[in-house]
């Protein structure tokens, strides 16, 4: 990493970054992206898709940073746009907590809008309906998947305590609180790799299998997972305190940061094995969600026990922003690029990811002094 990068880079990326963000905030209109190919265009994805609260949560942030009303007065309607489909058949699931913390809860913080936080807690409320009390798990997907419990529900996990001390309900941090035991007993291995899916049996509550689900295996290393429960156990910790929590993200984070190759940007999974087409893809948004929780871990630790995940979540975001942004793509609407969906289905492989965009702009703003925490 330039040795400057954490003085004067953190700042000229943001720069870039505020230039990106007119051109998406120009381009964009009412899109609700997830996927940008080759061409550079973002799709148009189901507004209830879960990556339907990164687009907002990226022009709340910026509003935040800039006080530009611009961006404000795009992002406010996404939030209800999202209520009407409850109301309709739809495919909400457990990752209302990505769609509605960036979205209401962002928005309520900001401006005091009481349907904004109306909103929060109504998902909140269906979160915390999806709970497995056998099994101590929010249940994952819908369909006849009824006993699957995924890493990415980690993070989630914050609209549920935010919902808590909001409205003075403590079950929305009893059922945070045991999901997240349960990840911490069933989801992170000794070494401090992850488990994508973990399925129990409904019933009884009982841990059936681990499945491979986006990673490479049952026994891979996914790397995106690992970068949900890292952020995820941090923010766990952050809210209730229990040492259990940040000793489960500095594992987790131990093991993602041994496994970095040069560039310190992970591969889609840190045990895919040879690649037939070569090298096996980066995911440039397992890098950027990381490094946003590394920072938050961070500044959970002592100063000379975060230093070292600070100093990494720096390299990392130095190396998205060096190799990886498309600063030089003056049409591209995305951020990030070589991001990796789902692999093993074949799907969006080498692309650019809105949550890749979100939570390099979200990483790159607390290193700039954003200091409010939306997840």
């Amino acid at each position: 990493m330039n040795a400057k990068w954490n003085e004067t880079g953190a700042r000229a990326a943001w720069e870039r970054i505020r230039g990106k963000a007119d051109m998406m905030l120009a381009a964009m209109g009412d899109r609700s992206p997830h996927v940008a190919g080759e061409d550079g265009i973002y799709d148009d994805a189901r507004i209830d898709w879960w990556t339907s609260g990164f687009w907002p949560g990226i022009l709340w942030l910026v509003y935040d940073m800039t006080g530009d009303a611009r961006y404000k007065d795009a992002a406010w309607s996404r939030d209800e746009r999202l209520e009407r489909l409850f109301l309709q058949p739809n495919r909400f699931s457990h990752d209302v907590g990505f769609q509605f913390l960036p979205t209401a809860v962002f928005k309520y913080l900001l401006t005091g809008d009481e349907d904004a936080k109306r909103r929060a807690l109504f998902a909140a409320n269906f979160l915390a309906g999806r709970y497995n009390p056998r099994g101590r798990f929010i249940r994952a997907w819908n369909g006849d998947r009824i006993g699957w419990a995924i890493a990415d529900t980690a993070m989630n996990l914050s609209l549920l305590f935010w919902a808590a001390k909001e409205s003075g309900d403590p079950r929305f941090a009893h059922i945070a609180t045991a999901h997240a035991d349960t990840v911490v007993r069933e989801f992170i291995r000794e070494d401090g790799s992850v488990h994508h899916i973990v399925r129990f049996d409904p019933d009884t509550g009982a841990r059936a299998e681990a499945i491979g689900g986006q990673g490479a295996s049952p026994d891979s290393a996914w790397s995106r997972g690992a970068a949900w429960v890292i952020y995820g156990m941090a923010n766990a910790y952050r809210h209730t305190g229990d040492a259990a929590y940040l000793l489960a993200a500095r594992r987790a984070a131990n093991f993602f940061l041994a496994h970095l190759p040069e560039d310190d940007v992970p591969h889609w999974d840190f045990r895919s094995g040879e690649d037939p087409d070569g090298e096996p893809p980066r995911d440039s948004s397992a890098c950027a969600i990381a490094a946003s929780g590394l920072l938050e871990l961070a500044d959970l630790l002592p100063a000379d026990e975060g230093t070292d995940y600070r100093a990494a979540a720096e390299r990392m975001l130095s190396s998205l922003d060096e190799h990886y942004a498309t600063w030089h793509l003056a049409d591209h609407e995305a951020i990030l690029l070589h991001g990796t969906g789902n692999k093993p289905a074949g799907q969006n492989v080498d692309v650019s990811l809105i949550y890749g965009d979100y939570f390099f702009v979200e990483a790159v703003a607390k290193l700039n002094g954003w200091n409010r925490r939306i997840f």
